[in-house]
């Protein structure tokens, strides 16, 4: 059963911005994962789903309902984290807290009080003193505290030291467990990797891939420092062109590979290796290994 289906969904704001021709949709339990740089159309989208905007032409739906004229029933069943939280300021946390939670008819607030506490939020201060990463945590526990059947959270990482990103990721499979439908847009690779079922990837708003996570993983381009003994050996090593080398300084070859590594471990075999390291592949990686068979 499809929970948010997106059909054909178009928003021309000229000059090829906005999104064209969207179709895709996200199954009930499923995390999906939607990626794509600044500007390619992911906001626009949620903006969307969440009944902010009018479609030129196609449509959307959340629970079996549109989008754009069933919004205040959608926000029963939803839980939502914009990319740019608005707030009033001149509240103190707990403050803002206790408004949306009476905003959304919230009687049981011990789920509430998980979230404040899992998040090592402190609600005393005044919301305009606080980090953006505190801001983000209170957003977060905006978007859970009733419960939603159906969560979209757009860059809900943002802001959020590694500590916090990692409860957060807790947090998604916890909920994903438990049977949720959850659409997440975001720049973390990583945080997709760990959470999501299917990945959609967005350029220029148009879609350009729609991947199983794991299908995407093996597509994803991985890169390897190895240090030889001298810079002979790492001369000698680049020369047998078996791999794509990005670099050569002195001892060190850097080189990318798709896939398991087993060929560069048996190729390896014979020299006298120092170390060997990975670097992660960016999601800037992940996109131009899409982009580059794209049309502009």
């Amino acid at each position: 059963m499809s929970i948010i289906e997106i059909d054909k969904l178009t928003k021309d704001y000229g000059d090829n911005k906005g999104i064209f021709d969207l179709t895709f949709e996200v199954k009930e339990g499923e995390v999906f994962g939607y990626l794509g740089p600044n500007g390619a159309g992911k906001t626009t989208t949620i903006r969307h789903l969440m009944g902010f905007l009018t479609p030129d032409k196609g449509s959307s739906q959340i629970l079996g309902m549109d989008s754009r004229t069933r919004s205040a029933h959608i926000m029963k069943d939803l839980g939502y984290l914009p990319g740019e939280i608005a707030f009033f300021d001149g509240m103190k946390g707990f403050e803002f807290l206790n408004f949306m939670s009476e905003m959304k008819g919230l009687t049981d607030t011990s789920l509430r009080d998980k979230l404040v506490d899992m998040f090592q939020l402190d609600t005393r201060g005044k919301i305009r003193k606080m980090s953006k990463g505190m801001k983000q945590k209170i957003g977060i526990v905006c978007a859970f505290m009733h419960n939603p059947k159906v969560l979209i959270l757009d860059e809900p990482t943002s802001g959020l030291d590694p500590l916090m990103q990692k409860t957060f990721t807790d947090l998604i499979l916890e909920e994903k467990s438990k049977g949720k439908t959850i659409l997440m847009s975001s720049h973390s690779f990583e945080e997709i990797e760990r959470t999501c079922d299917r990945v959609a990837i967005i350029r220029q708003g148009q879609l350009v891939a729609l991947e199983n996570i794991h299908d995407l993983r093996k597509k994803r381009r991985k890169t390897y420092l190895v240090s030889f003994d001298s810079p002979s050996s790492a001369v000698e090593f680049k020369s047998s062109g078996n791999f794509h080398i990005l670099d050569v300084n002195e001892n060190t070859v850097k080189l990318s590979i798709t896939g398991n590594i087993t060929e560069l471990i048996k190729a390896l075999d014979g020299y006298n290796v120092i170390d060997l390291d990975t670097e992660k592949s960016s999601l800037e990686d992940i996109f131009m290994h899409y982009y580059s068979n794209c049309p502009n």
